[in-house]
């Protein structure tokens, strides 16, 4: 199909898990759209990801609605088979994607509604633009790495496998989900590994027989919104061997050496701040607050959930907390590699409007914003903390198409007073 010169209510831009949401919720509604995306159908699952990962859900929970996974139902399903399924709920939806065509640039209409969008395979008239681009966009690495070393240094984003990895040790920066995921898998295939803990979230994977989810769900918790003067920390939590609970202490056990988070570099040298035992020992009382809750949930709802007492049992401190380190000498210490899991930032340089924060971050009131017509969808806390999941991803999307519903209709009201 030639898109050149075609006119649409709404131009989706994306075909990853929030545009394939918002296409199904607009075709629901009936308004006439079209969905770009410059790679294939949920690229990112395919290609940006290691070859290990799986969801960091169980599939009962991970998935859209109208359509379920394969699997057990409690199970973690390999990152590919979550790109077949979007592949294969696109189809049963029939959603009109074209994929291979780059979005270039944005232009505001004069004198009328909508934009003009300038694209590899030509131009796109639209009233409306839903950016659903991913929350995972510009890797990050931050300013202080080291430049000009013989270090090995890729973003997590690049990350596949151990054997990618020259031989020597390696350091990880982030105890994030693919930090801590990554480190274990390099400690397993018996690399020496550094893991430099910042501050961190550490909920438990399954706590009396049910799963994270599932009490951030009976919680309230998905819904909540971050205060904006409270940065998002680290959410250490994995669906790796069929589900565990992150225990920094007990990975220090089995060998992975826990520094604090990274500081600066010098030619040689790396250092970290003093403050690996706070990290740790923080979001471990968070974690057992967050059981006497549940406790005190399963109680209060008489719910006949097992006892699971050994959860509120803490390892001893490996040696690592008792003696931190406070620095490694990439020679002594024979550091080799650095792998920066140091999360994403945002690349919207073909919207040029005046919608942005000086982090590049789009200022919105849930995925819309002060430019009509201009919408996201599919980014961490669009409106909770359940927005760039699976399942959050497709109720905001679901909200954000019925915004657009309600705005042509008020417009449709405008155009019959003056016909």
């Amino acid at each position: 199909m030639s898109i050149n010169n075609k006119k649409v209510d709404t131009l989706v831009v994306g075909s990853g898990q929030a545009g394939i949401a918002m296409s199904e919720h607009l075709s629901n509604l009936g308004i006439e759209h079209l969905v770009l995306e410059k790679n294939r159908i949920a690229e990112a699952w395919r290609t940006r990801r290691w070859d290990s990962l799986v969801a960091n859900g169980p599939c009962w929970h991970d998935k859209f609605p109208n359509m379920d996974f394969p699997h057990d139902p409690d199970s973690f399903v390999p990152h590919g088979e979550v790109a077949e399924y979007f592949e294969n709920y696109a189809k049963m939806i029939d959603a009109p994607i074209e994929t291979g065509v780059e979005v270039q640039n944005v232009l505001k209409n004069k004198h009328k509604k909508g934009f003009t969008i300038e694209t590899s395979q030509g131009t796109v008239v639209a009233d409306n633009i839903v950016v659903a681009t991913g929350p995972f966009q510009q890797p990050i690495i931050p300013k202080i790495a080291p430049q000009n070393t013989n270090l090995y240094q890729i973003h997590s984003d690049q990350y596949k496998n151990p054997n990618q990895l020259p031989e020597g040790a390696v350091l990880v920066v982030g105890a994030g989900s693919s930090g801590v995921q990554i480190a274990s898998e390099l400690n397993s295939a018996g690399k020496k590994v550094y893991l430099s803990v910042g501050p961190h979230e550490r909920p438990p994977r399954k706590y009396r027989d049910r799963d994270n989810v599932w009490w951030l769900g009976v919680l309230g918790t998905w819904h909540e919104t971050t205060p904006p003067q409270r940065p998002i920390k680290g959410f250490a939590v994995s669906g790796m061997n069929g589900g565990q609970s992150v225990d920094f202490r007990k990975m220090g056990h089995e060998g992975i050496h826990l520094v604090g988070m990274t500081k600066a570099f010098t030619d040689k040298t790396v250092s970290f701040n003093d403050d690996l035992v706070d990290n740790i020992v923080s979001a471990e009382q968070s974690y057992l607050d967050n059981l006497e809750e549940m406790d005190r949930y399963i109680e209060s709802n008489g719910l006949e959930l097992p006892e699971e007492p050994e959860a509120k049992i803490l390892m001893d401190m490996p040696d690592a907390m008792k003696n931190p380190i406070h620095e490694l000498d990439f020679d002594k210490d024979n550091i080799t590699s650095i792998i920066w899991a140091s999360g994403f930032g945002y690349n919207y340089n073909w919207l040029p409007f005046d919608i942005f924060q000086e982090n590049g971050a789009p200022i919105h009131n849930k995925g819309v914003t002060s430019e009509p017509g201009l919408y996201f969808v599919g980014l961490p806390y669009l409106s909770g903390k359940g927005s760039s999941f699976i399942w959050g991803v497709w109720h905001d999307a679901k909200r954000i198409a019925e915004y657009i519903d309600i705005q042509r209709h008020y417009h449709s009201y405008k155009l019959s007073k003056m016909m």
